[in-house]
């Protein structure tokens, strides 16, 4: 019978995970100042709801189709040290925010929708500065258009 060799372990056996060490990377963060923290900027591209915005009655009627862009910064971002999505903005918290803000209530335009959205972003995350496009695809319109779009850029209190 032949010796069992550490590299010839069964199929349906994990190899062992090697021990990791304490993480310091609180102690890490203690030692950075003010400059030397990096800013991120976290981006979300084409979220896809279904809203009721529009100049006509019948597209806040009947709803259509709306893709939401965003870009925000966040400086200071201590999770390039933590690795904590808590010292970041968590990107699936601010899509179910979009969602929200998107589809509790109705705007007759674009503009107004884009700056609602960067309102609550600066006053809920503390987001530096906070970029939001929001397209029409299929827009309600007699000529053919690929899209139709607003973006709106919007610095915070810290900006």
């Amino acid at each position: 019978m032949p010796e069992d060799r550490p590299d010839e372990r069964p199929f349906d056996e994990e190899p062992d995970e090697p021990e990791l060490e304490a993480d310091d990377d609180d102690d890490d963060l203690d030692e950075l100042d003010g400059d030397d923290r990096d800013e991120v900027t976290v981006e979300i591209r084409g979220l896809s709801l279904y809203t009721h915005h529009g100049v006509s009655a019948a597209e806040r009627e009947i709803g259509q189709r709306l893709l939401v862009d965003l870009r925000m910064a966040v400086a200071d971002c201590d999770a390039t040290v933590t690795d904590r999505v808590e010292d970041t903005i968590d990107y699936g918290e601010v899509c179910q925010l979009v969602a929200l803000v998107a589809q509790q209530r109705s705007y007759k335009t674009l503009e107004r929708l884009c700056a609602a959205i960067a309102d609550r972003i600066v006053s809920d995350y503390g987001a530096e500065e906070v970029w939001v496009k929001c397209t029409k695809p299929e827009p309600p319109i007699p000529l053919p258009v690929d899209e139709v779009a607003v973006e709106l850029w919007r610095a915070g209190e810290h900006g």
